[in-house]
């Protein structure tokens, strides 16, 4: 009897030790990159605009799938691993949603705590608690002990690129720079902390204005396509929007799935249309994960006709831009890792003629 109460134990000992043996080799060689992507959402409601809401099925729908597929990490996470060149599991993804919307606590967080992910959301601070449609202090803390960050979105979701009547470009930058200096105090005196975190309204920048908050230490997130890695640009750092038009889960896959085009050097130094514009845009490409005859640029849905020289794609620029935003991504399949894209986007902002831009 006492020998089979031994054979037991040892057996159970055995099995428990392969299975935490087969556990730690699984762990170990689960493999880690230098990417992420970060989505963007605005509403999660059916009653708001469509064009910056999902649904909350279909955010529920997201949610699910990332749960099975992905690694959800803070963004400040994501973002401090990749400054400092640390490698992030594969299929590693970040959470964020602008504006500040009640809708998220209402429809959003419940499902982000079913799951336990993390994630940030980007807001005005004078209109928490005062705007019919926004946050309250009180909800923000309760989400933040929850789960939830909170960041810059500027005082009041202004253009950034507009001027005041016979600015400067001087007293323009002072003036926007303030904007955002005072939302970041503001918010750092409600919740406690300071991310130094911007996400710019209407996804709009210049290199101005992206200079200077690097020099004062922020990192800015913009709203064009592609993944992010150690190389990117932290003053100007891509999501890809996952409401409106590009909620569809099937086509959102993809781009989860996508990888940080290795772009080292781009003749576009403005994304500001101006009246000289060049006519070509040189990408300088490191392509030792992808072959330059696969390389496809797109511009308002239609592929372009680009050149190569050797690891040179010059892409020819559209004789006009329309008035906003608007953008040319290129993408390139990966050869290590199958079914999953590289993705490049270059933003360009123009104008009316009056020297402002629209919604």
């Amino acid at each position: 009897m006492r020998q089979s109460i031994i054979q037991i134990v040892i057996i159970v000992f055995t099995s428990s030790w392969w299975l935490f043996a087969s556990y730690a080799l699984s762990a170990k060689q689960e493999p880690k990159l230098n990417n992420s992507v970060i989505l963007q959402y605005h509403h999660v409601a059916d009653d708001t605009p469509a064009i910056t809401s999902t649904r909350p099925d279909v955010f529920a729908e997201h949610m699910a799938y990332l749960a099975e597929h992905y690694h959800v990490l803070p963004l400040k996470t994501i973002i401090n691993a990749l400054r400092t060149g640390t490698l992030l599991p594969d299929r590693t993804i970040a959470i964020t949603f602008d504006d500040g919307y009640a809708n998220i606590f209402e429809h959003a967080h419940p499902i982000m705590r079913q799951y336990n992910f993390p994630y940030t959301i980007f807001v005005n601070p004078p209109a928490i608690g005062r705007a019919g449609n926004q946050l309250t202090w009180k909800q923000i803390a309760i989400m933040g002990s929850q789960g939830a960050d909170f960041a810059n979105h500027t005082l009041d979701h202004v253009h950034l690129l507009d001027r005041l009547d016979d600015e400067t470009e001087s007293e323009w930058l002072t003036r926007v720079v303030n904007n955002i200096e005072r939302a970041e105090k503001q918010l750092t005196n409600q919740i406690g902390y300071s991310l130094k975190y911007l996400a710019y309204p209407f996804g709009e920048f210049n290199t101005a204005l992206k200079d200077a908050l690097v020099e004062r230490g922020y990192v800015s997130f913009a709203q064009y396509s592609g993944g992010v890695a150690s190389f990117s640009d932290f003053g100007a750092i891509p999501r890809f929007p996952a409401g409106g038009r590009y909620a569809n889960l099937k086509t959102l896959r993809t781009k989860m799935a996508s990888l940080a085009f290795p772009v080292t050097n781009n003749t576009i130094t403005d994304p500001v249309i101006t009246g000289n514009m060049p006519e070509m845009m040189v990408l300088t490409l490191d392509n030792s994960d992808f072959y330059m005859s696969m390389v496809s640029c797109f511009w308002q849905g239609e592929r372009m006709e680009t050149t190569r020289n050797g690891n040179v794609l010059t892409v020819p620029l559209p004789e006009q831009f329309p008035i906003g935003r608007s953008r040319i991504n290129c993408t390139a399949p990966s050869k290590e890792h199958r079914g999953r894209y590289y993705w490049y986007s270059q933003p360009f902002f123009k104008a009316r003629a009056d020297g402002s831009f629209p919604d």
